[in-house]
């Protein structure tokens, strides 16, 4: 039991929350320029690096399929991806267009500065370092993660 006369370090997921919400700000700001969320420019780019099914699509970007398939809604619309038929009937492999990529080309210009806004705020050896603890972070996260999806699969 812990000793009630411990100093509380305080909620971390909503001290990480609000972070999220912050960065996600910056990064909104840039990207709408372009027509794109971070959401959207995420998704995008790891649809340029290469096609994937939604599911590992989801898993790559950390998000419940149910999510990605909201968010690819918009970017099918604007033909800036395509879900095509995959081995399995009821698999979808999602494609990035040559409008899609054009798309990504211009956004990462955006994004870029973005990202420069926040390296000269921070400074890159800050930047460094919180990225260098947040990796490591979703490393020791991984048990606790596969245990609870096994245990709740979608």
């Amino acid at each position: 039991m812990p000793d009630p006369t411990d100093k509380l370090l305080g909620c971390t997921c909503f001290k990480l929350r609000k972070l999220t919400r912050s960065m996600s700000r910056i990064y909104d700001q840039h990207l709408a320029t372009v027509g794109l969320k971070t959401t959207q420019y995420s998704v995008l780019t790891n649809a340029a690096r290469e096609a994937l099914p939604v599911a590992e699509l989801a898993d790559r970007l950390g998000t419940e399929r149910t999510t990605l398939t909201r968010n690819l809604k918009p970017l099918i619309e604007a033909q800036w991806v395509t879900l095509e038929a995959g081995a399995d009937s009821r698999q979808r492999i999602v494609t990035i267009t040559p409008s899609g990529r054009a798309k990504v080309d211009e956004a990462f210009i955006a994004w870029r500065a973005a990202q420069s806004a926040l390296e000269d705020l921070l400074g890159h050896d800050t930047v460094r370092s919180l990225h260098a603890q947040l990796d490591a972070t979703l490393l020791q996260l991984t048990p606790l993660i596969e245990d609870l999806h096994h245990a709740h699969p979608d």
